[in-house]
């Protein structure tokens, strides 16, 4: 089988609970922010928000792209570790139910979790534990996979475990050597801000497609406004996407910035909406769409995301967008 995506990312099965505000304060908790936790923490956050709990679902920001790459009809691959567990068991299901092909290997530990909290204001705060996932080592990858992909798909959160670490540049080295074009979103701005110098040489010499949201455009290229960011990514080796919330995103590429509009909504849950965006975008440019095209298909699923509790599409609407993305003639 041939894959639009093979993804490689930490397998975080997310865990969703609604919650009033005095549980935050009683944990300890800054409303709105996303907190590393360890394992004790882990064991008594479960046992506080279990009767709370209203969704589990595998998660992680490259598994929610590879999602909404089946979800539009496209083929995808997701690289992982999860642990021996009832989560981990959860997780491989979710994907495969999600129409993704799972290729996870599996250790003694926890599965990781993303615990997201919400409270009664639609505020979202997540405390995550990484477990297992951190620990996908290069003797994991299942690069027979790899090798049928159109388009490989990383995070820069894998910047942050050496052992991860190792095991994508494996991947990368790997996607070269079969002429696969390597796709990379950069997460968030406090990951560039440990590893800017790396993701600058990645930029110039390796990645193919680049992911930013303003922010990270603006701290990566070290610029004052995000045109400014876009004109200098537009100088660089990646064909480069920068989303820009309700205001759309900006396509830069040899020396051109464009402007591509989004549609107006409601939003409900921003979570997995840049997630949403790339799953978009490398659909479409696996068919043969222009980056204009691509991106526009990608703020529209975005939009859609956005629009509901959790941070996968609606199989059902992907398939009619799809649909009215489809070259006529």
């Amino acid at each position: 089988m041939h894959y639009d995506v093979f993804a490689i990312c930490s397998a975080l099965m997310d865990v969703q609970a609604r919650v009033e505000a005095e549980h935050l304060t009683r944990l300890g908790l800054t409303p709105g922010a996303m907190h590393l936790i360890e394992a004790d923490e882990r064991t008594r956050l479960l046992s506080e928000v279990e009767p709370l709990i209203v969704n589990t679902a595998a998660g992680g920001s490259g598994a929610n792209t590879a999602m909404g790459v089946a979800a539009l009809g496209g083929t995808a691959c997701f690289a992982g570790r999860v642990g021996r567990d009832r989560f981990g068991s959860e997780y491989t299901q979710s994907l495969g139910l999600a129409g993704v092909q799972p290729s996870l290997s599996i250790g003694d530990g926890p599965t990781g979790l993303c615990i997201v909290l919400i409270t009664p204001d639609g505020q979202r705060t997540m405390c995550t534990y990484l477990g297992e996932s951190r620990l996908l080592a290069p003797e994991n990858l299942p690069l027979p996979e790899l090798r049928r992909a159109h388009t490989m798909y990383a995070t820069g959160y894998l910047w942050d475990s050496p052992v991860q670490k190792e095991t994508v540049r494996l991947a990368m080295a790997t996607a070269n050597e079969a002429a696969i074009p390597i796709s990379l979103s950069l997460a968030d701005t406090f990951c560039i801000e440990r590893h800017r110098d790396e993701f600058r040489c990645l930029v110039h010499d390796e990645v193919d497609i680049l992911f930013a949201n303003e922010a990270e455009a603006l701290l990566l290229v070290d610029a004052e406004d995000v045109l400014q960011a876009a004109e200098r990514l537009a100088t660089m080796r990646p064909l480069c996407f920068i989303t820009l919330g309700d205001k759309g995103a900006l396509v830069a590429h040899r020396n051109v910035v464009q402007h591509i509009e989004t549609t107006a909504v409601n939003p409900v849950d921003t979570t997995g909406a840049g997630d949403a965006f790339a799953a978009g975008v490398l659909y479409g440019l696996n068919r043969n769409r222009t980056p204009i095209e691509a991106a526009a298909l990608g703020n529209r699923l975005a939009a859609h995301v956005v629009s509901r509790l959790g941070p996968r599409p609606d199989t059902g609407f992907a398939a009619s967008l799809t649909a009215s993305h489809h070259p006529q003639g």
